[in-house]
């Protein structure tokens, strides 16, 4: 009893604790943790909300850590390694920490919110001096220095929506309606978006923009052009199908890149981020483009000024925009 307050101490969970309360076995709980492909979606999913019901936290590097050490490790959490963007976003962020005796601890989030959750919960265990964070959701509060125990916070391509944490993203909203207007003084009218979910910022700005191009230019807001999943072969088949499309990611370009190859019909293709290789498409194709490796950098030196106090915690919370370029492929440059 502590003035006059009763406490009891109860052990931390184990990874055979969640195993239990999960119904799998250690082993299952260890390759679910690691991220391990292999795991069944029903397994997975089991054991994540064990996880999270237990406040379970892996706490092996933190063991190992002597009290009150700087770990000199930097976490970086990304939403798909699988696409380019991300592997240079990394490489940038890795380049800037190691020029300030940094290490950065790498993970991947699937997109899932429950992945990022459980990799914040994984790098704070392990005591990294800091995290920079692509987002999944719109879903900050997890990433609140606040319930960190004050570790520093940097977000890249998505502002805080709670938390008063620093930012890097780009002017998704500005690149947008500026390349959509670039297609309507071409001429074209019915003009297709392949976007993005709306519960993320990219794909509300972009989204906006297009909208504010339309509405700038007179034209009407057709929600039959919309498209989520990068379905441009169904908006193709419209009785009025579209003359140009703004894919809101390169993903989406390749593929309103492919339906034109495969089709053969005619398509203005406009697209955020660049595409590589795109040289080599044989088409006219024009992209936003900017440096995610700049992004990387900015994210991570905004990070460091945090740590290093640089930047004093009660500082209000600082946001970089990236710049962006249009960047055309199969297009001949005016004489």
């Amino acid at each position: 009893m502590h003035n006059g307050v009763v406490t009891t101490s109860r052990p931390l969970p184990t990874m055979r604790d969640v195993a239990a309360h999960a119904g799998v076995s250690p082993m299952t709980v260890s390759r679910t943790l690691r991220g391990d492909p292999s795991v069944s979606a029903d397994f997975r999913d089991r054991v994540l909300a064990s996880v999270a019901a237990l406040s379970y936290r892996t706490n092996d590097a933190a063991r190992s850590l002597k009290a009150g050490r700087a770990s000199g490790l930097i976490g970086l959490a990304v939403t798909n390694l699988g696409n380019p963007f991300y592997s240079e976003f990394a490489l940038g962020a890795e380049s800037e920490a190691a020029d300030h005796g940094y290490r950065v601890l790498l993970g991947n989030t699937g997109e899932d919110l429950a992945r990022e959750k459980l990799l914040v919960g994984d790098f704070a265990s392990r005591r990294v001096q800091g995290i920079v964070v692509v987002p999944a959701t719109a879903t900050h509060d997890h990433l609140d220095p606040a319930v960190l125990d004050g570790m520093p916070v940097v977000l890249a391509t998505s502002p805080p929506n709670g938390p008063g944490v620093d930012s890097v993203i780009l002017d998704d909203f500005g690149a947008t309606r500026a390349a959509v207007l670039s297609v309507i003084d071409e001429g074209h009218r019915r003009i297709a978006f392949l976007g993005l979910p709306e519960a993320l910022w990219t794909g509300r700005e972009r989204m906006r923009g297009y909208r504010a191009a339309l509405a700038d230019r007179g034209l009407p807001d057709d929600p039959a052009l919309y498209s989520a999943d990068a379905g441009i072969a169904e908006l193709a088949r419209l009785t009025d199908p579209p003359t140009a499309v703004f894919a809101a990611n390169n993903r989406h370009t390749l593929a309103a890149c492919r339906h034109v190859h495969e089709s053969g019909r005619p398509l203005r293709i406009y697209g955020f981020d660049d595409v590589p290789s795109a040289d080599l498409f044989q088409m006219p194709l024009t992209v936003v483009t900017y440096s995610p490796a700049e992004m990387g950098r900015a994210a991570a030196g905004l990070l460091i000024d945090r740590i290093a106090g640089s930047t004093a915690a009660e500082e209000p919370p600082r946001r970089i925009i990236v710049a962006t370029r249009v960047k055309n492929y199969g297009i001949a440059a005016p004489a």
